[in-house]
This record gives C-alpha cells, sequence and structure tokens, in this order.
C-alpha cells in the first residue's frame, strides 16, 4: 500500500511540474506578446484551488492530475465567439488579434520550456554528479546464455538486432527485454571485422503477482563513472545529451510507424507513473535525469503536426503565413476532429498496452476459468 502511495505521489508530482513548465512556456509567450492569460491550470476538471493575480489571472488546481492548459484572452477567435464574449474582450488583448508570428511564438513556447528544463536538469546533474556512461563493447558474457550460445564475445560492438541498428547499449538492453524467446540475428563488430551472429533470446518472468516474460541475452556493459564538470561544460554536455535523446524518440517511433519495432513497446500514463514509483527509490539525482528524459518526451511529441497538439497549430500558422490569410475554419474544425481521435485512439491503445503489461487481461482471464 505504500509502495502505491508513494508511485502516485511521484507520478502527480513529477508530472505536475513539468505540465507547469510546459504551460508557463505559454504564459509566459502570451504575456511576452501582449495577450491577457485568462486561465492557467494544472489538471483538468473541477478546480481544487483557484485564485487571482493582479492582471486577472485566474490559476487553479485541478481535480484531473492527467495534464493542463493555459487559456489566453479571445483564443476561440470571432469565429467561435459569443455575444458575451465578445463584449468582454480587452482591445489589444485577445490572442487572435495578435500576428500569426505572436501567435505561433505563444504556441511554440511550451515545447521550448520543455527542453529549456531538460538542458538545465542536465545541466545540474554533469556539475555535480558528472555524466557516467555504458561502454559501447560487451564487458562480460554470461555462461550458458543466449549470448555466449550464440557465439557474442565480451569487447564486441553490437551493432544491429535483426534489421533494427542500435545506438548504444540502452538501445541494447531495451530492445532485448522487449523480445522474450524471440529468434533473430545479431551484427556485431569484432576486432575490425563486421560478424553476424544467429541467436534466440531467453526469458524471465518478471515479479510480483502480475508477471511476464522479459527477454534476456545474459551480456553486460562496463559503467565509466562521470566526475563533474565546469558548469559551461556541463551546459554544453545537456544541450547534446538533450538532442541525442531526441533523436532516438524519433528514430523509435520511425521504427514502430515502418513495422521494425512492435507497436506494443508504447507506453501511457500507467508506465509512466510505474517509472515515477521507481526512480523515487534512487534519489534526486535519478528523479531530475527521469524528469529530463519525460520534459524531452513531452516537449517533442507536442510538436509533432497533429491537429489537437501544439504542432498542428504550428502548421496551420505555417499556412496562413504562406497564403496570407487564417485557413479556412471548415478544414481547422476536420483536422481537430481528426487529431482528437487519433490521440484518443493513441491513448486507449498505450493504456491497454500497460495493463496488459502489468497482466490485468492474464488475471481476468484467470478468473472467467
Amino acid at each position: 500500500m505504500f509502495d502505491l502511495l508513494r508511485t502516485l505521489l511521484a507520478y502527480v508530482l513529477i508530472l505536475g511540474v513539468l505540465v507547469f513548465i510546459h504551460e508557463f512556456g505559454h504564459y509566459f509567450a502570451a504575456r511576452l506578446c501582449g495577450v491577457k492569460v485568462d486561465t492557467f491550470s494544472i489538471g483538468f476538471g473541477p478546480a481544487l484551488r483557484r485564485w487571482y493575480d493582479r492582471t486577472g489571472t485566474e490559476w487553479r488546481i485541478s481535480a484531473v492530475p492527467l495534464g493542463g492548459y493555459v487559456k489566453p484572452h479571445g483564443f476561440e477567435g470571432p469565429e467561435d465567439a459569443t455575444d458575451e464574449q465578445k463584449a468582454a474582450w480587452v482591445p489589444g488583448k485577445t490572442f487572435h488579434s495578435k500576428s500569426v508570428g505572436a501567435r505561433a511564438l505563444v504556441i511554440v513556447m511550451g515545447p521550448v520550456f520543455n527542453y529549456i528544463f531538460a538542458i538545465i536538469a542536465f545541466t545540474v546533474l554533469f556539475s555535480t554528479v558528472g555524466q557516467p556512461h555504458l561502454k559501447e563493447s560487451v564487458a562480460s558474457v554470461s555462461a550458458g546464455s543466449a549470448a555466449e550460445k550464440a557465439g557474442l564475445q565480451a569487447g564486441d560492438v553490437i551493432k544491429k538486432i535483426g534489421t533494427l541498428p542500435m545506438s548504444g547499449p540502452q538501445d541494447v538492453m531495451g530492445t532485448v527485454s522487449a523480445r522474450p524467446d524471440v529468434t533473430t540475428t545479431l551484427d556485431v563488430l569484432r576486432d575490425g571485422h563486421d560478424l553476424t551472429l544467429p541467436v534466440t533470446f531467453d526469458s524471465q518472468p518478471t515479479s510480483g503477482k502480475n508477471q511476464r516474460k522479459t527477454g534476456l541475452l545474459g551480456i553486460s556493459f562496463a559503467v565509466e563513472p562521470g566526475h563533474p564538470l565546469p558548469v559551461w561544460t556541463a551546459a554544453v554536455k545537456g544541450v547534446q545529451e538533450s538532442w541525442v535523446t531526441s533523436e532516438r524518440i524519433l528514430q523509435g517511433v520511425g521504427q514502430i510507424i515502418t513495422g521494425q519495432r512492435s507497436p506494443r513497446e508504447l507506453g501511457g500514463t500507467i508506465r509512466i507513473a510505474q517509472m515515477s514509483g521507481q526512480v523515487s527509490h534512487y534519489g534526486w539525482a535519478s528523479i531530475l535525469s527521469f524528469m529530463a528524459l519525460l520534459s524531452i518526451n513531452l516537449g517533442l511529441i507536442n510538436l509533432f503536426p497533429i491537429p489537437v497538439l501544439d504542432g498542428g497549430r504550428l502548421v496551420f500558422y505555417a499556412a496562413e503565413a504562406v497564403l496570407r490569410r487564417p485557413v479556412p475554419k471548415k478544414i481547422q474544425d476536420m483536422g481537430m476532429q481528426v487529431g482528437i481521435a487519433l490521440i484518443a485512439a493513441l491513448f486507449l491503445f498505450s493504456t491497454v498496452n500497460d495493463l496488459t503489461n502489468l497482466g490485468l487481461f492474464r488475471w481476468l482471464v484467470h478468473l472467467a476459468g
């Protein structure tokens, strides 16, 4: 029971901080562009607590901690606003009256603030505890393991698993764990020569009541401990780490779209909650590192060109800048409906994946006999 409470609390706090940072980016840009902000909410649904600042912005902490939003003054535009809403508009302070560049800046600053937070978090980590990293080459091979049977040796560098290119040890471990008992090939670099080794991964059940299998290869990688870096060097490394993390996310999404990876690897809010609970056991450095990675995910995904997300709105604004007139309302509405349907489908699919990994459906089948 205590572990469940710890997980829920860690999830709410971590997600709440990252959502606040994202929405504060929108808020900051809106104020910078002279747009009044009507509402700043952390969470959705009924407000648990609300207050107003001197500019008239209503700040809320709402009941459902699964996101948040900022509502700029006049965001709905003349075509969607009621006569009552129009009467309440403050001249010169509405979102829709600003230039397309100003509106785009307000939208893009949410993801930008997520990246700024990630870079600052990595900078703090690298300047205090250093940047530990795994060596690319295999350090050891367990006796009797799938790796030994395949002929893998210490010093080998795994370049591909099947058709999937590997970007490092984390990629290798993640790919193997998602493929229990799978037969495939390993493309390795050994003493300057390329080799292809057939392999069948081992598997083992995870701990806990709701067991599932995880893949095993039977290798280990050596960890090179980090050393605290000068702040400027740590900041440069923070930018580099944010860039590399973004590349890995995009690569993973591309591999799922092209069928190189299983869509079952997609995780949702339940998996984020699980991971939040896990990192909360390991101290502030692990929590900050996890928050940086999650912040990059949040910022990058919001830039995807899907209507409803920030990236979808930026596409409409880019079209408006080129055409010198807004995209027709009908097309925007259709895009929003498609975007909502797509996001809802992804949310449902990722939730089913999470519940499957927890063993819920296996438990229900067991109950049904």
